[in-house]
């Protein structure tokens, strides 16, 4: 398997040798890498402007690459420099879809340059919504709004041709769900989650067998994780980083959003009321978010909400329980995995009760029921 040292390395220095391509003279004062499981961030100084630059191993994750799903670090090596030169590169679109939230008039990070396969973005320095969330859990709803009323712009017929011209399925909830738990293969790779094994089998499952609905014509960010919304003003206009546009359902990007919030607030609980107010939020986003939908839709919104916040919460927790040794994680998934066994009840009683066909509001209260349980509040 590919060692992280051999890895991170060899990023590092294909990093600083496009950033002197890309200002020839400048003094380019490399950084700390930033810890992530997916792609690989590090920031660096050019001329003394901070910079932050991300590279992609084969449009894959980092653990599936360390993992050696990939091959071994010759193999892997030589395919990235065939990768990086590729024309239509995860990178190469998410620049191209940095450009597109400016044209929707959206805040973003401004791109300083791209080259040799390593994109640099100018940072955006604020609290992100996980932050105020943390700080101020009785805003949760209000927060939810603004982000999600931003979005918005992102819903026009020009907005929709550039993004199909330049979509990122391959980070949607339910692709990578379908692609990590494939037949044989899954179970596989379940198994190399230790303990927690037996519930998320039971919960792959019962998820593999929902049959998603929707119309998949609407422009969907995509990645929206708590800490992909930043607010430059502590509060007003977020902006947005990291996208992975594509079409798809109107619930994707809220369903993401709920699962990476749940899990922060289960691995990390608020202190005292502070959870319950988050959670009580995120009900009273949803309600507010389908009140005009008529009684069939409104099920039928919140059930699929519920099964792509699952979906999402069991991808990035087999992530983050099969990464190798030497990846440095994130705080939030070191916690994560300390409560892991939380988690996959919260995951078990829940997909048990979609598979129950109950009905969508019925499953929508239990599953966050089951998130106060597994935080303890």
């Amino acid at each position: 398997m590919p060692l992280p040292a051999d890895v991170f390395g060899y990023i590092s220095g294909r990093i600083e040798q496009a950033a002197q391509g890309l200002w020839p003279g400048a003094t380019v004062a490399m950084g700390p890498h930033v810890p992530s499981v997916t792609g690989y961030v590090q920031r660096l100084d050019v001329d003394d402007r901070p910079l932050f630059a991300k590279v992609s191993v084969l449009g894959a994750s980092l653990v599936s690459v360390l993992r050696g799903t990939r091959g071994d670090w010759a193999a892997v090596r030589a395919r990235q420099a065939a990768y990086t030169v590729t024309p239509g590169g995860l990178l190469e679109r998410e620049t191209i879809q940095y450009g597109i939230l400016h044209t929707a008039r959206l805040r973003a990070p401004r791109i300083a340059g791209y080259a040799g396969g390593a994109l640099f973005t100018e940072p955006v320095v604020g609290p992100t919504l996980a932050d105020l969330v943390a700080k101020e859990p009785h805003r949760t709803a209000e927060l939810l709004t603004a982000v999600t009323d931003e979005l918005a712009a992102l819903d026009r017929p020009d907005v929709t041709a550039l993004v199909t011209a330049a979509a990122i399925p391959e980070r949607s909830v339910h692709a990578t769900f379908a692609r990590k738990f494939n037949g044989i293969s899954g179970t596989t790779y379940i198994a190399q989650t230790g303990g927690s094994a037996p519930a998320l089998t039971q919960t792959v499952t019962r998820l593999r067998k929902v049959r998603l609905t929707g119309s998949p014509g609407t422009v969907v960010f995509g990645d929206l994780k708590p800490e992909h919304a930043v607010f430059p003003d502590g509060g007003g206009r977020p902006a947005f980083l990291d996208p992975g546009m594509s079409l798809g359902p109107r619930e994707a990007d809220l369903g993401k959003l709920v699962s990476r919030l749940v899990l922060g607030l289960v691995a990390s609980p608020l202190p005292g009321a502070g959870t319950a107010a988050a959670l009580g939020g995120i009900g009273q986003f949803a309600d507010r978010a389908s009140q005009s939908m008529g009684g069939r839709g409104r099920a039928a919104w919140l059930r699929q909400l519920v099964v792509l916040w699952l979906m999402d919460t069991v991808n990035i927790l087999t992530t983050y329980l099969t990464a190798p040794a030497g990846l440095p994680l994130p705080d939030t998934a070191r916690q994560v995995i300390e409560r892991a066994g939380a988690v996959c009840t919260m995951l078990d009683r829940t997909s048990a009760a979609l598979e129950s066909r109950a009905d969508g509001p019925a499953v929508w209260r239990l599953a966050l029921d089951n998130a106060r349980t597994a935080a303890g509040r």
